[in-house]
């Protein structure tokens, strides 16, 4: 009785681990996403040196911010790893999309 007992409680360990390092992962997603989105307002409405100040605050430590301008079509994509969870190999990404604000290109900032 006393060895099942322990392997038990091993496996136990191991799901509550696995499903903490799960919603740590969630939890940086959702941290991407919001990023992306505030990112692509505020490059939208011209004012990108606040929009990666946001990223920085906003998404998981070490995320990177890309922007894509095709036209008046704004694409924002935040990239970060999952790093310090049990997921080492997980890359989170999340991406935006916004039109360029009539005249925020042309207000110097």
């Amino acid at each position: 009785m006393t060895v099942e007992a322990a392997i038990a409680l091993c496996a136990l360990t191991v799901v509550v681990g696995m499903v903490l390092a799960g919603m740590t992962a969630i939890s940086g997603q959702l941290r991407c996403t919001d990023a992306a989105r505030e990112a692509a307002r505020l490059v939208a409405r011209g004012e990108p040196q606040l929009a990666a100040q946001a990223v920085t605050q906003i998404a998981p430590a070490g995320a990177q911010l890309s922007v894509k301008t095709e036209g008046d079509a704004i694409t924002v994509e935040v990239r970060a790893s999952a790093a310090g969870s049990l997921l080492p190999g997980l890359h989170l990404t999340a991406s935006a999309f916004a039109v360029l604000e009539p005249g925020a290109g042309d207000a110097p900032r």
